[in-house]
């Protein structure tokens, strides 16, 4: 969406696909960082964003048994003008980017589109094949086609790019507990009995992200949801009274934490962006920033050259 905007404002026809008929989704990439929201400045959308519903985190800390704690993350301490990061429902944050993109003579985002396949001619990629909702098909032809498809991104296989993966020992489940008057207001660690959660306040709730080790989710599943709320109580005692805000395990969701990257992101008319060309690790909430950084250099390098038709691979 940003490298879209980005382009529809330097005058190039840019029409973005999404299968969903709307962005009303449980992302998790809602951590916005000070560079994400210096760079919405820049692009005349800062006061727009700052009236979405949003937590701003401005620090970091452990706490010890006795009470005490230690800050290990001040973000009060950069100069910046936002020396936070914004915790802001993504599907928010989507709907300010389509709105402005709508602004732009230039772009146009189709939803309910689900992109099937890449259109090839002379060697090169020259396209996707598409799904509406409604069953019927088409082509959209573009120079350059960018795959933002995630992490298992499909578009990036059927271009027989192969991404170099990291091992990884641990996965990641996030769920919600209420938030209360009196709760921690900062982005909390806790670990205990060889597991891990951090605690990120959230308008209203705690979302929570809870750290073992992969592979462990049918053993997790089979315990059983009071087994899990008793491990959370243990780790988290700070919200052990309203652990019994899990009824079932399908409010636990899963996360199989990856990393790896493309050695190369492009072929002949297609470039890879964000978790599509390098998966990252949630610890930080660092993937949406990195991808809205992807999408800035992307931008900068490739708006000229789109100007003339399709880039090539020196591009």
């Amino acid at each position: 969406m940003v490298f879209a905007l980005l382009l529809a404002r330097a005058g190039i026809a840019v029409t973005v696909l999404e299968k969903h008929g709307d962005f009303l989704r449980d992302f998790r990439g809602d951590t916005v960082h000070p560079s994400t929201l210096t760079l919405l400045d820049e692009l005349g959308l800062g006061a727009r964003f700052a009236r979405l519903p949003q937590t701003r985190l401005t620090e970091i800390a452990f706490p010890f048994p006795d009470g005490g704690r230690v800050v290990v993350g001040d973000l009060t301490r950069l100069r910046t003008r936002h020396p936070y990061v914004a915790i802001t429902p993504q599907w928010d944050f989507l709907d300010l980017l389509a709105d402005a993109g709508a602004d732009e003579p230039t772009f146009t985002l189709r939803m309910s589109t689900e992109v099937t396949g890449l259109l090839r001619e002379n060697g090169r990629v020259a396209g996707v094949h598409y799904r509406a909702a409604d069953g019927a098909t088409g082509t959209v032809r573009a120079d350059l086609t960018v795959a933002c498809d995630g992490r298992g991104s499909p578009t990036r296989a059927q271009a027989g790019l192969h991404p170099v993966a990291a091992p990884v020992p641990i996965d990641a489940w996030w769920f919600r507990l209420s938030r209360r008057p009196g709760d921690e207001t900062s982005l909390t660690p806790r670990a205990g009995d060889g597991r891990f959660a951090i605690v990120i306040p959230r308008e209203g709730y705690h979302q929570i992200a809870w750290i073992d080790r992969k592979g462990a989710d049918p053993a997790l599943r089979a315990r059983g949801v009071a087994a899990f709320r008793r491990e959370v109580a243990a780790v988290v005692p700070g919200l052990a009274d309203r652990v019994d805000e899990l009824t079932t395990m399908d409010q636990v969701k899963h996360l199989d934490v990856r990393l790896d990257r493309l050695t190369r992101w492009h072929a002949p008319g297609l470039l890879c962006l964000g978790d599509a060309a390098h998966a990252m690790s949630p610890i930080g909430g660092v993937g949406i920033n990195l991808a809205v950084q992807d999408a800035v250099a992307a931008a900068r390098l490739l708006a000229h050259p789109l100007r003339r038709g399709p880039v090539t691979g020196a591009d």
